[in-house]
């Protein structure tokens, strides 16, 4: 029994020393605790066992070192041998690396000197660098200097701001350029100094050149009234050509039509007159202008300008005393006041904001009413004859002179007892831009009215008469806009203004009638209704303007014969009279109407266009939503308000419009269907586009614009109503049957039509049915569609045969 324990001990040691020679380190001590944990007195027997491990390993060691000892000696004795040739290999390559070193040090010498000298070429590079930056700014500022010295202000002042804004920023670490910033300031002002004092030796040569200016101006003027009759002819109207005369060589209509063959001496003399800016020298006040602007006080000095200006107008029109005891001293009163206008429109045009044209208008208003004070008190001195018809011609070309330049002279034509139709021409002109102006600020909207004054205002300026409208409580609002009464003002403005020119002439009665009737005929037929036409193409005249716009020419329409009226009261001739003309005012609100209305129903119809391309149907859809879509409500809301805005319209226009807009919508929609980039079309799509022409009849039923008798307007639709009929009842044997009888349930569909939607649906049946080819009701719907489709290609064909 005790051999067997020493037995299962001894392989048990055995085999724990096995394990810790094959086993890490780390992991030993479990296997250590398992001897402490056997029999007692168990360690040490294992300690003497591993004493005798020990000892073998030790004897084997032992046995491997005697094993290598020779080969250990034998390598020590080879290795002293090569000690002899490495010792001198270390000796070899100390002499080499004392050869080199003395070799190297004449290149060490020379990259010494090198780097020496590249760091003085930098430092060379740095000063021409910075050279080349101080340069341009002395060389700019003596050229300041040299500006300075032959007084080029403008370009000294250009200069100034290059050194300032480039030049000197670039080096402003130099004390010099400190002091040049410094000494720019004080520059400016002594050329503000300078410029202000040309201005002032200016604005005194032009008062003393005024009246050579203005006589220049004037004679070119008398000298085209003088030969007005040739220009007269040649003219494209037949109408005598307004005179533009001008300082700055704009173009005048009289170049080339002046001289004959033998006037060669006022040849040269209309040369002089066509350089009559050679008489005043416009430099100064220009270069001050510049000067100004480019140092920032331009206000300052338009302000100074101006304010000398106003008060030589007031020395300008003060006439002398005895000024009426000969023409003389209306011609130099006329050229002075023409002098100082012809300046100050030369210096408008010329100078961009120097002066504006409100500056020049008001100076000229301001004038005007002087002129004419003055003109009525002196002429009513003058009692020669000769002398009251050579005012008249000096006013006529005083007038024509001031016009040319754009000043108005309207006031002054009550003088004048000639140029009748050169000065009807001027007036549409005038008349057209005031037509626009009025169409421009009209807001195209009812007249709102809150008391009787107000009424009372409007019918005193526009002959307006309706009972159910005076019947209305405060406030109400008249159908006309804002623009009727004005512009029924304006013709009649144009009347009186037409009459200046025939009250003193010595006509008949009869002959200033007919004057005002073709005159105010061009107004009409001519200006007006281009005005007209004008305002009804314009991009932004949306269709209540447009509503707005009928509704004006309607009451304008109207208000033709109270023209007439109008005129016969002033001239006390019948309009029974064998050669009165007509006012043509009639065909030219009924053409201005009818191109509104044409223009209402594009625009409509282009809106409807705008709402169709907004549609979204999911063509293949299984179902329809059960509701119509949002895009056609929206249109028909938008169609239901704009209807409500042709309330005024005429019956017949707004009527026209709506079944306009309502076959314009159906043939929308049946395109939509009938598309050819639309390849499938599901029954629930056609159901949702059921609902959707549902709304439309709805609509149409409504009555959106009254006077429709019945259905009239759903017919619009019936086309549309009777092919989704058949689709959504499937009514084909039905619709087969009845082909071609007045009586058919489906008169209006088409076969060709027809046949395109249903080859949308078969393409679409097909689809859905891949999977359920096998269900006999699909088989059987499949055949039908294929049957259908054969006999309505044969009613397709036989059409076309």
């Amino acid at each position: 029994m005790a051999e067997n324990e020493t037995l299962e001990c001894i392989t048990e040691h055995e085999r724990i020393l096995q394990e810790i020679e094959s086993t890490d380190t780390a992991c030993v001590g479990p296997t250590l605790r398992s001897i402490y944990d056997d029999q007692p007195n168990a360690h040490k027997r294992f300690m003497e066992k591993l004493d005798a491990r020990i000892r073998n390993h030790d004897r084997e060691i032992e046995k491997m070192c005697n094993f290598h000892h020779q080969g250990f000696v034998d390598a020590i004795t080879e290795l002293l041998k090569v000690r002899t040739d490495a010792e001198k290999l270390m000796g070899q390559v100390t002499d080499t690396n004392r050869r080199l070193q003395e070799a190297g040090r004449e290149v060490t010498a020379q990259t010494e000197e090198v780097i020496r000298c590249r760091i003085q070429q930098r430092n060379m590079a740095t000063t021409v660098e910075k050279l080349q930056l101080c340069l341009p700014v002395l060389e700019m500022y003596s050229k300041l200097k040299e500006q300075l010295e032959s007084k080029r202000y403008y370009a000294a002042l250009k200069t100034m701001e290059q050194l300032e804004m480039v030049y000197i920023p670039r080096v402003s670490q130099y004390r010099f350029c400190q002091i040049m910033a410094e000494n720019l300031p004080r520059l400016r002002e002594e050329i503000k100094e300078i410029s202000m004092s040309d201005l002032k030796d200016f604005l005194e040569s032009i008062r003393k050149h005024s009246d050579k200016v203005g006589e220049t101006a004037m004679r070119q003027a008398h000298q085209h009234r003088t030969f007005n009759s040739a220009v007269a002819k040649q003219a494209s109207m037949g109408h005598y050509t307004k005179p533009v005369y001008s300082l700055n060589g704009r173009t005048h209509t009289h170049n080339g039509l002046m001289m004959d063959d033998d006037t060669g001496d006022e040849d040269d003399a209309d040369e002089e007159i066509l350089t009559a800016q050679d008489l005043v020298d416009f430099s100064p006040v220009y270069r001050c202008l510049h000067i100004y602007t480019v140092l920032g006080d331009r206000e300052t000095f338009e302000n100074y300008y101006r304010k000398q200006r106003k008060k030589q107008a007031r020395l300008v029109l003060q006439p002398q005393a005895n000024m009426h005891e000969t023409v003389e001293g209306y011609r130099k009163y006329f050229n002075q006041i023409v002098g100082f206008f012809v300046v100050e429109d030369h210096i408008l045009h010329a100078t961009r904001g120097l002066v504006t044209r409100a500056f020049t208008d008001e100076l000229w208003n301001m004038a005007l009413s002087k002129i004419i004070a003055v003109l009525r008190t002196h002429s009513s001195y003058c009692e020669d004859p000769d002398l009251v018809l050579e005012l008249k011609n000096l006013i006529v070309i005083f007038a024509d002179t001031l016009q040319g330049y754009g000043f108005p002279v309207n006031r002054l034509f009550d003088l004048l007892f000639e140029v009748r139709d050169q000065y009807n021409e001027t007036l549409l002109k005038k008349w057209a831009l005031v037509f626009r102006e009025i169409f421009e600020l009209d807001n195209y909207s009812p007249i709102p009215v809150e008391t009787e004054e107000e009424y009372k205002l409007v019918v005193s300026r526009f002959p307006f008469h309706d009972a159910e409208i005076e019947k209305q409580e405060f406030p109400k609002k008249l159908p006309m806009s804002q623009s009727v009464p004005q512009i029924y003002m304006q013709v009649k403005e144009f009347i009186y203004a037409s009459l200046k020119f025939s009250e003193s002439l010595h006509r008949s009665s009869t002959e200033i009638d007919d004057m005002l009737r073709k005159s105010t005929n061009l107004l009409l037929t001519r200006t007006l209704s281009s005005c007209l036409q004008n305002l009804i193409k314009k991009p932004h005249i949306g269709l209540t303007e447009l509503v707005q716009i009928i509704i004006n020419t309607t009451h304008l329409e109207q208000a033709c014969r109270y023209l007439e009226e109008f005129i016969t009261n002033i001239t006390n001739v019948s309009p029974e009279t064998v050669h009165t003309t007509r006012l043509y005012g009639l065909s030219t609100f009924k053409d201005a109407r009818h191109a509104a209305e044409g223009e209402i129903y594009t625009k409509l119809n282009q809106k409807i266009d705008e709402f169709i391309q907004l549609a979204d149907y999911e063509w293949g859809m299984a179902e329809s939503d059960g509701r119509a879509s949002g895009y056609l409500m929206d249109l028909i809301n938008f169609l239901r308000s704009t209807f409500q805005v042709f309330t005024h319209l005429p019956g017949k226009v707004a009527q026209t419009a709506c079944m306009s807009a309502c076959k314009h919508l159906s043939t929308s929609l049946m395109q939509m269907l009938l598309d050819t980039e639309l390849k499938q079309i599901s029954m629930g799509a056609i159901q949702q586009f059921n609902l959707d022409v549902i709304q439309c009849e709805l609509f149409a039923s409504s009555e959106p614009v009254p006077g429709f008798q019945g259905d009239t307007l759903q017919l619009a639709f019936i086309d549309l109503r009777q092919l989704l009929d058949l689709f959504m009842v499937w009514d084909w044997s039905t619709y087969l049957a009845d082909y071609g009888q007045p009586t058919s349930k489906y008169l209006r569909v088409n076969p060709a039509t027809a046949l395109a939607l249903l080859e949308k649906m078969k393409d679409t049946s097909k689809k859905n049915n891949i999977f359920s080819q096998f269900r006999k009701n699909d088989r059987d719907k499949q055949k039908l569609i294929e049957t259908v489709v054969k006999q309505l290609r044969s009613l397709v064909n036989g059409m076309s045969s």
